[in-house]
């Protein structure tokens, strides 16, 4: 039983709203491509913008880089 308590206390917290915004944009600026829009939706609300389901998935990501711009 003890190892599971010790398992369980070496758990990480989940990343911030901000931290997974910079992994999502480094991720893209090293060539990958966003395959889940619910996804980069999720991050962007996270940062406080109002996001369209319809919305491109292009459009934002371009605002979550100017949400991280405005934040450093």
């Amino acid at each position: 039983m003890r190892w599971l308590k010790t398992w369980l206390a070496r758990r990480r917290a989940p990343p911030s709203d901000h931290q997974q915004a910079q992994a999502l944009i480094a991720a893209i600026d090293r060539g990958g491509l966003p395959l889940n829009p619910a996804r980069v939706n999720q991050i962007a609300r996270g940062l406080g913008l109002e996001v369209s389901r319809h919305a491109p998935v292009a459009q934002t990501v371009e605002r979550i880089r100017q949400a991280l711009k405005r934040a450093c």
